[in-house]
C-alpha cells in the first residue's frame, strides 16, 4: 500500500509538471539566415518581418506559390494568399506594420496535421525572391 501512495506522489511531484511544460504551442527562434534574419517557428507557422513594402512581399509570394503549386485565393486588401503545395493547404498572410516593414506568415496543413517543412521552405523562398 505505501508503495502505491509512494508512486502517486512521484508522478504528481515530476512527472505532471513535466507534462504541462512540454505540451501546448512551442515556439523556436530560429536567426542567422544570411540577409533573411530570423523568423519564429510554431508547430505549423513561420513568421518573419522584413523590411520591404507590402506589394514587393505580395508580388513575391504570388510568384513563389505559382511555381510551387496552385493558388487557389487570394485578397490583396486583407493581404491573404491560399494555395495547395505537395498536396498541403497553404495560408499566406502579408501585415504591414508601417511605410517599411512587413510581417509574413506561412502556415501548411495536410490533412489537418501540420506541414513546417512546406512552411519554411515557402517562406525562405519568398524571403530570397524578396531580397533579390
Amino acid at each position: 500500500m505505501f508503495a502505491a501512495v509512494r508512486k502517486q506522489f512521484f508522478l504528481m511531484i515530476f512527472v505532471l509538471p513535466i507534462l504541462f511544460l512540454l505540451s501546448g504551442c512551442v515556439y523556436l527562434v530560429v536567426g542567422g539566415i544570411g540577409a533573411l534574419g530570423g523568423y519564429i517557428v510554431s508547430p505549423d507557422t513561420v513568421e518573419g518581418i522584413t523590411e520591404h513594402d507590402e506589394s514587393s512581399v505580395w508580388e513575391a509570394a504570388v510568384e513563389v506559390l505559382s511555381i510551387m503549386g496552385i493558388i487557389t485565393h487570394q485578397q490583396k486588401d486583407a493581404g491573404i494568399i491560399k494555395a495547395k503545395v505537395n498536396r498541403a493547404k497553404v495560408t499566406i498572410t502579408i501585415i504591414p506594420l508601417n511605410q517599411s516593414m512587413v510581417k509574413l506568415t506561412v502556415k501548411s496543413r495536410k490533412a489537418f496535421l501540420p506541414r513546417i517543412s512546406t512552411s519554411q521552405e515557402i517562406f525562405v523562398k519568398i524571403m530570397t525572391y524578396v531580397n533579390e
